[in-house]
Parts: structure tokens; C-alpha cells; sequence
């Protein structure tokens, strides 16, 4: 499955880290898309790179749209017109997308929240408006939409995107590789 992860200065680097190296365990085809050119800083000074910039991708061509959390790359996500694009699209086709911790902000500023089971990182809720408000759990999945809370549950997203995306059984290899 052609995945795409956007990363930006201040996105959570266990959440994009475990979600892109997990997914590839998988033999996922994954591809990090920096929203800047050259090495983005995250939320804890990591600097990562991605495999290219957003402006060289067509987001039309990938089956999985991924976002890690981050109060900063949230943020940058939420104000990025080619993000925002790319989630309603991804909800209007129906293909899979998810995100973990803040990164239901971006979700929600898109317009793709309402209606929809999700969860997010505690304490996001208070931004969200109040018709609009997550549920207490890791992981949930409405349909075509996978959240997660956050760092700590990055692992559990990663698997249940491939469980979901691709198969059950691959998940539980990955699990088991990983000694999870």
C-alpha cells in the first residue's frame, strides 16, 4: 500500500518514526513528505528528514494518508492548503487515512471530523468544538479513519493500519517481530 506521512518542524518524532518503520516492517510503500526542504526539527529537537518535499508528491497517488501528532507540525499541517486539500479528498474517496495525538486538530480544520469516532492526545478535546469530541480509547477506527492518542500508542496505530489496510496476519508478524 502507497502511504503517505507529511512530517513539518514540530511533529511528534517517536509517533512519525514508529509509523513509518513499523509500516515498512509491514512492506509497506512508504513515503515521508517533508512540508520544507531539508532536515524539519521536531518536537523534541530530533531532526528528521523526509524522503522528499510535498510540493514533488501528488497526493491523488497514494492509497494511505498518514499524520503524526505534534502540537508544531499539527499547527503547520492545519495552516498547509496542500494537507488540508489531501484530507478531504482522502475522506471524500474513502481511502484510509488516520493520525495520532494533536494531529486530529489538522483533521478537524479540514472539516472530516464531525460524525466521526475518533480519539487524540488528552486535552486536544478543549480546542475541538464540543459537538465534536473524541472518545477515551488507544485506538479507533470509523470506517476509513484510524486515530490514535499518542506517542505511547504509536505502535498499537502502526499495527492496526496494517491490520486494517492490509492484513491481520502481517500485523501479528510485525507484533511478533518487534516482541510487542
Amino acid at each position: 500500500m502507497k502511504t503517505l506521512v507529511p512530517i513539518a518542524n514540530g511533529s511528534e518524532e517517536m509517533e512519525a518514526v514508529i509509523i513509518i518503520d513499523t509500516l515498512r516492517r509491514a512492506e509497506f510503500d512508504v513515503t515521508v513528505a517533508s512540508l520544507t526542504p531539508g532536515a524539519i526539527e521536531a518536537s523534541r529537537g530530533v531532526k528528521l528528514v523526509g524522503d522528499t518535499t510535498w510540493d514533488q508528491i501528488n497526493p491523488d497517488e497514494f492509497d494511505i494518508l498518514l499524520l503524526p501528532g505534534g502540537f508544531g507540525g499539527t499547527v503547520a499541517f492545519c495552516g498547509h492548503a496542500g494537507v488540508q486539500q489531501a484530507i478531504k479528498d482522502f475522506n471524500e474517496k474513502k481511502k484510509w487515512m488516520g493520525c495520532i495525538c494533536a494531529a486530529a486538530l489538522a483533521l478537524n480544520e479540514a472539516g472530516v471530523l464531525a460524525g466521526k469516532r475518533f480519539t487524540c492526545y488528552p486535552g486536544v478535546e478543549e480546542k475541538l468544538p464540543a459537538d465534536i469530541q473524541p472518545v477515551d480509547e488507544i485506538v479507533v477506527v470509523d470506517g476509513h479513519l484510524i486515530t490514535s492518542k499518542g506517542p505511547g500508542t504509536a505502535f498499537e496505530f502502526a499495527l492496526k493500519v496494517i491490520a486494517e489496510c492490509g492484513s491481520p496476519n502481517t500485523a501479528a508478524d510485525v507484533r511478533a517481530g518487534l516482541l510487542l
